[in-house]
C-alpha cells in the first residue's frame, strides 16, 4: 500500500466510489481505503440460486434524475422499468380496497400535516390521537426512514426532494454491482479501515492497521453511525462527531425466500403483511419476475427481528405470509438471505435520519471543521439522504469542491 496520496476517500459505498470515479477522471492522485473486503457500503449484491439479489439499496428512487440511471447503461446494466407497486394490496388480501384506502388517506393527511409549519418537529405529534392507521403510519416510517415517528423530525422527512419521487425502477444485475463496477481499474485498497487522521501537520496523516498515509485532502465518506461511534479519531472535530450522533442511522433490512409453484403470482406483486402493527413486513412476490418472495422490514420491525435473529426474522416472516396467503405457502418458501446492517461493524445501521429539531445538523457535517477534509455521504445530503443516488451526489460535490 502506497504511503502517500494527493486525495484520499476513505468509505467506499456509493459516495466514495463516486468522488473516486470524479477524481480519477480529472487526473488527481486519488486513493480508496475501504473498511471491509468490498465496495458498494450499503448497497451490496450476492447470488442466490444464480440470482442477484440486493440485501442493502435496491431501488432506482426518483429514476428519471437518478445519475445510477445513466451509468447503468453506460456500463452495460440493465434497467427494469417496472413499476413499484408499494401502494397495492395484491388481490386485496389482508386489506379490502375500502381499508387501502382510509390507509393512504390517513397517510396523506400526515404529510399534510407536515406541509404546514407544525407545532412540533416530533413526527409522532402528527398523528391524530388514538388514529385506527397509526400502527400501519409508523410501519411506513420504517420502511422510508428506517425509523419509527416518535424519533423523526418532521421539518427533515418533509425536506426530502419529491421530484420524481413515484418513479423507482431497478437494476437487473443488482445495484450493489453496479455501484461497484464503477470504481473498477481504479486505486482502491479493501480491507483497511482508517482508525484516525491527524491534522496538526501541514499534510493529514491517515492512521490504517496497515500503516499510515499522508495526504494533503480527504473525503471521508463512512455512515453517520461509524462517525459518531468515535471509530475514526478526529481531533478537533467534536461538532461534526455531534451533528452525526444526530444524524442516526435508522434500520431496514431483508430476507429472501424462494418460492416453488409461482406460476399464478403476479410479477412484482406486493402484501403489507400486517396493515395494522407498527411491526409487520413488507413482501414483494416475484420481484424482477423472478421466483423469489423479499421482505422488507423497518423501524420497530428491524429492531424486533434483529434482536431475533435471522432463523427468527424469517419464521416471522413466513408466518405473516401464510396467515396471509394460507398454509399451502409454508412449504413453497425458502429461507436463503438475509440481512442485519444494525451488526455491520463499518456500518452499523440502514440509512440515516435527523432526530426532532436537528435537521440543520445534515448542513454542519457537510460543511466541516477542516477545509483539507470534506464529508459526504447520504447523511450529508439535504434532500436526497438515505438514497444511493443521494450519496454518490453528495460524493460528487465533494471531489468538485477540491478540484
Amino acid at each position: 500500500m502506497t504511503d502517500h496520496a494527493d486525495i484520499v476517500v476513505i468509505g467506499g459505498g456509493a459516495a466514495g466510489v463516486g468522488a473516486l470515479r470524479t477524481l480519477a477522471d480529472a487526473g488527481r492522485d486519488v486513493l480508496l481505503l475501504e473498511a471491509q473486503d468490498r465496495l458498494g457500503g450499503r448497497a451490496h449484491t450476492v447470488h442466490i440460486a444464480g440470482m442477484p439479489i440486493d440485501m442493502g439499496a435496491g431501488w432506482l428512487h426518483s429514476a428519471p434524475k437518478n445519475p445510477w440511471v445513466g451509468i447503468a447503461e453506460a456500463r452495460g446494466f440493465t434497467v427494469y422499468r417496472a413499476p413499484a407497486r408499494w401502494g397495492e394490496q395484491w388481490r386485496e388480501i389482508g386489506a379490502t380496497k375500502a381499508e387501502q384506502q382510509a390507509l393512504w388517506h390517513a397517510f396523506e393527511a400526515f404529510m399534510e400535516a407536515m406541509r404546514t409549519p407544525p407545532p412540533s418537529d416530533c413526527a409522532a405529534d402528527l398523528l391524530p390521537p388514538n388514529g385506527e392507521w397509526n400502527p400501519a403510519l409508523d410501519a411506513l416510517s420504517g420502511y422510508i426512514n428506517g425509523a419509527p415517528m416518535r424519533e423523526m423530525s418532521a421539518i427533515d422527512w418533509q425536506a426530502y426532494e419529491n421530484e420524481s419521487i413515484d418513479v423507482n425502477w431497478r437494476v437487473e444485475q443488482g445495484y450493489g454491482a453496479l455501484v461497484s463496477s464503477h470504481a473498477a481499474w481504479l486505486p482502491v485498497v479493501l480491507g483497511t479501515p482508517v482508525t484516525a487522521i491527524d491534522t496538526s501537520g501541514r499534510q493529514l496523516r491517515i492512521e490504517t492497521p496497515r500503516g499510515s498515509i499522508t495526504a494533503n485532502s480527504a473525503i471521508i465518506t463512512v455512515s453517520s453511525n461509524v462517525l459518531a461511534s468515535g471509530a475514526i479519531r478526529l481531533p478537533g472535530h467534536d461538532a461534526i462527531l455531534h451533528a452525526a450522533a444526530q444524524l442516526p442511522l435508522g434500520l431496514a433490512d431483508k430476507l429472501f425466500f424462494t418460492l416453488e409453484d409461482a406460476d399464478d403470482v403476479d410479477d412484482n406483486a406486493h402484501l403489507l403483511g400486517n396493515p395494522r402493527s407498527a411491526l409487520t413486513g413488507t413482501y414483494t412476490l416475484k420481484p424482477l419476475g423472478r421466483p423469489l418472495v423479499e421482505c422488507m422490514l423497518g423501524g420497530e420491525g428491524a429492531r424486533a427481528m434483529e434482536k431475533e435473529g435471522l432463523n427468527g426474522a424469517a419464521d416471522f416472516a413466513i408466518g405473516e405470509l401464510v396467515h396471509l396467503l394460507g398454509s399451502d405457502w409454508r412449504r413453497k418458501l425458502r429461507f436463503v438471505a438475509g440481512s442485519a446492517w444494525g451488526r455491520e461493524t463499518y456500518v452499523l445501521g440502514g440509512y440515516s435520519h435527523a432526530r426532532p429539531d436537528q435537521h440543520a445538523a445534515r448542513a454542519v457535517l457537510r460543511a466541516g471543521a477542516d477545509p483539507r477534509i470534506r464529508f459526504a455521504g447520504e447523511a450529508t445530503s439535504d434532500g436526497e439522504f438515505s438514497t444511493a443516488h443521494g450519496a454518490y451526489n453528495t460524493g460528487v460535490a465533494a471531489a468538485k469542491a477540491l478540484l
